[in-house]
């Protein structure tokens, strides 16, 4: 039976593609890229750094136009995409606005959609997308109904895509993490106040955080070789909270 070689390739001399990579998973994502022998160009509203590093709103698609040219350019092809960029608020869904909604749709669907149409046509055979959701893709998400939506759309796009792509030699799969610690976490967190009925998991069942690292690992084996025979499917990173559930009741609701 044919075993993989000792000296299989990681991702050495590839060209990858992260947005949203100033900061956390998507800055973590980039580094371990790059250190495993990759050329790296990288995108965020937030300056970002990296071999081609541009600054832009991934919801801007003249901009995001203009970054797939510079790559073309600059290597010709894109062997892995990895779709990080994203965002949101805290807001009970009776509160956001029409306007607020839209903004999440863009930042966390349209966005991705929009990038892989510009990335796919420098993508060949062995080529990886890797789409960042969350655990809340997969569970209720009290406060963020519209994000999670998305979330999970991303998820059902993962899908599709994997098979869409798979006469392309083209792999699609997805990262879910959570109970990794970010500032863009913190902001939201902080941004949420008190006395909600409801409150994330605090702690894995793994019993500690984990740090973007662990999202950095899992999209490591997924761009490589060693992922070649994985497509449409999801690495949870999140020290077991989506098997647990993710949320825990913290009171009891006023009777109406």
């Amino acid at each position: 039976m044919a075993t993989l070689s000792p000296d299989v390739s990681l991702l050495t001399g590839r060209v990858a593609v992260v947005t949203g990579a100033a900061r956390g998973i998507g800055r973590a994502i980039a580094e371990a890229f790059g250190a495993f022998g990759a050329h790296v160009a990288v995108c965020d509203k937030d300056k970002p750094r990296g071999e081609l590093a541009m600054t832009f709103d991934v919801r801007d698609p003249v901009a995001a136009e203009v970054f797939a040219q510079a790559v073309r350019e600059r290597w010709g092809r894109v062997d892995v995409l990895v779709n990080n960029a994203g965002g949101t608020f805290h807001a009970a869904f009776a509160d956001t606005s029409v306007r607020g909604e839209r903004t999440l749709i863009e930042e966390n669907f349209t966005q991705v959609t929009g990038m892989i149409r510009l990335m796919l046509p420098m993508m060949g055979p062995g080529a990886s997308i890797i789409n960042v959701t969350s655990s809340e893709a997969h569970q209720a998400a009290p406060g963020f109904a519209v994000y999670a939506a998305m979330k999970a759309a991303l998820e059902s796009l993962t899908k599709s895509l994997a098979l869409e792509f798979a006469p392309l030699g083209v792999r699609v799969n997805a990262i879910a993490p959570d109970g990794l610690p970010t500032e863009g976490e913190a902001l939201v967190r902080a941004r949420m106040g008190e006395g909600l009925p409801y409150e994330p998991m605090r702690l894995p069942p793994l019993g500690q955080l984990g740090r973007p690292e662990d999202a950095a690992g899992a999209a490591v084996f997924l761009a490589g070789d060693l992922a070649r025979f994985v497509t449409g499917t999801t690495v949870h990173v999140d020290g077991g909270i989506h098997a647990a559930g993710g949320w825990r009741r913290t009171a009891t609701p006023t009777a109406t």
